[in-house]
């Protein structure tokens, strides 16, 4: 008997320890393409840096690390008993690899326990999460501290009251995320993958951490340069019930105290700054600050920050509006980046990471990111801060993509836009807020840019970047593919918000092949038709006002093969050839002078006829005499950025036209280009000989090479022909095109009359850019 029950004792303790250890279990999974960065993730202390440089105090606790897990059945169920049932790694989604669960769930619990330090006695004690998605509800103790709606909105709770004496103390997180199902802000996120949409982040998936507090402190900042007057605005926010609160502030040039002031807390402070650095991308200067809250001058709180000085501005120059950086003109120029990670999708393995995709961008030589319709945690724009890059920062827009779109979640975009200004408002390297991309789930424009900008009234704001347009906030926003486009207005900055998505599939580092944009087969191709495109971007910098671009994109992701980088952060090619070709369309020009017109501006008649006509019908000895003539350009709707003054709505067209280049050297017709806007295919001669072959469509005037042997076939002061045949298969069409003089060193004497504007956007309605996959 006395056996019997010693062995029953081993069994049950055998049992209870298997179990234990099942509980305790937790392994990365594997995704398919894995960064180095994983391999290097401590477990006990997961992304470790202090989480909010802005607003950085002493004490804190990271929670980051290995909690229970357990999926969850209804939004009304009761907390689970005991142990739940796996782990996770947090603060990663559990859709990622590095999570350890590797599946979408729609309802999950969280939990594990933590210790107060006997030093944090006697202050409040607050919880922070940098964001969860979607909704949730936080317990401490089996006791509900607070819910929370917005997938990418930082918050926090007082827990004070809920800690239960010395020992461990227990939270608990209910979470639900509809993804596709609901009309919330989602960005990128989709249970359907594939194209441009990608796998969803569902639960915590910014960093946990503790905070204690004195009764009464700062709850916030707000900070606010100015370049012309030399000073910082300086606001910090308190709660609690202490009385006369001041605070003092010291302003700091590494050890060197640049200023000090003292004044009342909750109040627009107006600090001199005296002989300013200012903030640039080529010299990214951070002043430091320590802010100490006092309650009849006592010190009650403290912590430290930092900010730069720096100004963004729209200014008239010439005939444009532009994008001034401290009351200069600089050309902004930078990837699209959508802050994906194969193995830990919104979540980066390590603040090394982050460090390394902005270095990167740096090295690439851009100045600028738009962030894409998502929001990142706060150590992505410290890093920028300190490196010096300007961002472009996307709203993450409900809908997007989808063939099935639920209702707007209207006041949660509101919510969620207004806390995504406010959270980030501090940071010197945004510098532009964009409230919509490309028409998804758009709506209320003109009164949601009015509010973003009486909210941050020192930014600039893009109402949609690649429509759809309502003459609303400061920028004006034309996505072309492949190649850029630039659009037209008198009262609002010019930008190609998106263009590229060159293909390029490096062996072996593939998360899944997809179609893209435009395929080549290696790195030279690459090479030379990013140059193609950065060269038309310095034309339309010189000639039509254009104040920036942003390249498709940083990285691949997913299926969508078309980064700079592979999905695991391979270059795909020369990085010192890309930062030179960058860097000329940062600070050169390319000044453009017209020999023969476009029909942009001023209609060119041509002889045309949709006809197949004979073999030699590109020659300058064929007979046109029974085309029919016709003011260009020619084509139909559906096609942005042309001037239609002839229909065309057959399958092909041809064109041809007699134009005298005047006194033309040998000199002169070395800088001969074209400015051709196609959909689609078409192919241009020049007296009897091609000139160029160009596949696919555009959205807009672009420039294109004229071969050696046409160019040598041009007569000066004679009249020359032009031919055209141009196949269109489906979607709008439009053909048209002229020649013009280009000078990297100033602008050549006119042998006609100026060059005409690249590119027309229609306002106030939606464009479809057909057949381009849309970002």
């Amino acid at each position: 008997m006395r056996r019997i029950f010693k062995i029953s004792l081993i069994v049950a303790s055998l049992c209870l320890s298997i179990s234990a250890m099942q509980a305790q279990t937790w392994k990365m999974g594997k995704a398919p393409l894995m960064t180095p960065y994983a391999a290097t993730i401590d477990t006990a202390n997961v992304l470790g840096e202090y989480p909010r440089p802005q607003m950085a105090r002493e004490k804190w606790m990271n929670l980051n690390g290995i909690w229970q897990f357990q999926p969850g059945v209804s939004l009304t169920e009761a907390q689970p008993k005991g142990t739940l049932s796996a782990k996770i790694l947090v603060p990663f989604p559990v859709e990622s690899a590095i999570s350890g669960v590797m599946k979408h769930h729609d309802k999950m619990w969280y939990r594990r326990t933590f210790t107060v330090p006997a030093d944090w006695k006697g202050q409040r004690l607050l919880i922070h999460f940098g964001a969860v998605d979607y909704e949730c509800e936080v317990f401490v103790n089996k006791q509900s501290v607070g819910t929370h709606r917005g997938g990418y909105d930082p918050f926090s709770f007082d827990i004070t009251s809920k800690i239960k004496g010395r020992g461990k103390q227990e939270i608990t997180v209910r979470v639900s995320d509809p993804t596709d199902n609901g009309g919330q802000p989602r960005g990128k996120q989709t249970l359907h993958q594939g194209g441009i949409m990608y796998t969803p982040t569902s639960g915590i998936w910014q960093t946990v951490w503790l905070e204690p507090l004195p009764q009464t402190a700062i709850s916030d900042i707000k900070l606010v340069p100015n370049v012309d007057n030399s000073t910082l605005m300086l606001k910090a926010f308190t709660t609690g019930a202490a009385t006369g609160l001041t605070v003092a502030v010291e302003v700091k040039d590494g050890a060197k105290t640049v200023t000090t002031f003292a004044g009342n807390a909750n109040a627009d402070l107006v600090i001199p700054i005296p002989n300013a650095k200012l903030w640039s991308p080529d010299s990214p200067f951070l002043y430091d600050l320590k802010i100490t809250l006092k309650s009849e001058g006592k010190d009650i709180d403290n912590l430290t920050s930092y900010f730069g000085m720096r100004k963004i501005s729209m200014a008239q120059v010439g005939e444009f509006k532009k994008m001034m950086l401290n009351n200069e003109f600089l050309f902004q120029f930078g990837p699209l980046d959508q802050g994906f990670w194969p193995d830990g999708l919104y979540t980066a393995p390590t603040d090394l990471a982050i460090q390394n995709d902005l270095k990167k961008n740096k090295e690439f030589g851009f100045n600028m990111i738009r962030k894409h319709i998502k929001v990142e945690p706060y150590r992505w724009y410290y890093w920028a801060d300190k490196l010096g890059i300007l961002v472009w920062q996307d709203m993450p827009s409900p809908n997007s993509y989808t063939d099935h779109p639920q209702p707007i979640d209207e006041s949660a975009y509101k919510s969620e836009l207004e806390t995504m200004v406010k959270t980030h408002w501090n940071s010197p390297c945004i510098v532009s807020w964009v409230v919509f991309n490309e028409s998804q789930a758009q709506h209320n424009t003109k009164a949601l840019v009015d509010d973003v900008i009486a909210l941050d009234p020192n930014r600039l704001v893009n109402q949609a970047s690649g429509g759809s347009y309502f003459d609303a906030g400061h920028i004006l926003d034309a996505h072309s593919y492949p190649p850029p486009a630039c659009p037209t207005s008198s009262s609002q900055i010019l930008v190609c918000g998106e263009y590229g998505g060159i293909g390029y599939v490096v062996p072996k580092h593939i998360w899944k092949d997809g179609p893209t944009y435009v395929m080549i087969n290696n790195a030279d191709e690459l090479l030379d038709m990013y140059k193609s495109f950065a060269e038309q971007l310095m034309q339309f910098k010189t000639n039509n006002g254009l104040s920036a671009a942003v390249y498709t994109e940083l990285t691949d992701v997913e299926s969508e093969l078309n980064g700079l980088m592979t999905y695991d952060r391979v270059v795909k090619a020369d990085i010192n050839k890309i930062f030179e070709i960058n860097q000329r369309v940062i600070h050169k020009n390319s000044y453009l002078t017209e020999i023969l017109p476009t029909s942009l501006k001023d209609a060119q008649n041509w002889k045309y006829t949709t006809t197949e006509p004979a073999s030699n019908w590109y020659t300058s000895a064929f007979d046109d005499s029974a085309w029919k003539q016709a003011e260009g350009g020619l084509g139909s709707g559906g096609t942005p950025g042309g001037n239609i003054r002839t229909n065309w709505n057959t399958s092909d067209i041809w064109m041809r036209q007699k134009f005298n280049p005047g006194n033309l050297t040998a000199e002169l017709s070395d800088s001969l280009v074209l400015l051709v806007h196609h959909d689609e295919n078409c192919e241009i001669y020049i007296n009897d000989v091609l000139a160029c072959k160009l596949s696919g469509y555009t959205s807009g005037y672009i420039s294109a090479s004229i071969s050696n042997e046409a160019k040598k076939a041009l007569v000066p002061n004679s009249l020359n022909t032009i031919s055209i045949h141009c196949h269109q298969t489906e979607g709008g069409q439009y053909i048209d095109a002229g020649i013009s003089m280009r000078s990297y060193t100033k602008q050549l004497a006119p042998l006609a009359k100026p060059i005409p504007v690249i590119q027309e956007v229609i306002q106030k309605k939606a464009i479809s850019t057909k057949k381009a996959k849309r970002k």
